[in-house]
């Protein structure tokens, strides 16, 4: 028996007609199940993929007052306390008459002008924006009354 030998051509044309074949039954079959969603669809993808928390920075609120200027020991507790109690960035404790010693001795002039202008880690006005000159004198009676 002769066998009949296959040209290249031949083989190339069956190819091409089953690789046809296999994209014309695979391609809606695997569409099959799969739904029709619409380009630009929303679904719940959206709300997962959110983050889980925001953060935002808004100007504080300031501090309410009467328009009577404020004592020294509540300017104390408010503003000078976070640093003045626990010693702070170098900031004498509250109390300790050794630390406020050379400081009372310079004089109320002294400590009032490193108030207001600021000294060391301390900002202008211990970070108290809206302290006027007369509380800050009150707050520094307060903090050497404490020291004495």
């Amino acid at each position: 028996m002769a066998q009949k030998q296959h040209s290249s051509g031949a083989i190339l044309f069956i190819t091409i007609v089953v690789a046809l074949l296999l994209i014309v039954v695979i391609w809606p079959l695997a569409k099959l199940g799969k739904g029709g969603t619409a380009v630009g669809s929303s679904d719940d993808a959206d709300a997962r993929i959110q983050p889980v928390a925001r953060f935002e920075l808004a100007k504080a609120a300031p501090a309410k007052a009467d328009g009577a200027p404020r004592d020294g020991a509540t300017v104390y507790q408010t503003v000078c306390m976070a640093c003045h109690a626990s010693g702070a960035a170098g900031a004498p404790k509250a109390g300790d008459k050794a630390a406020w010693a050379p400081r009372i001795a310079t004089g109320a002039a002294a400590l009032l002008a490193s108030v207001t202008n600021g000294k060391g880690a301390m900002p202008p006005k211990g970070g108290g924006a809206d302290l006027s000159e007369a509380e800050l004198k009150a707050a520094v009676e307060h903090l050497v009354g404490l020291a004495r």
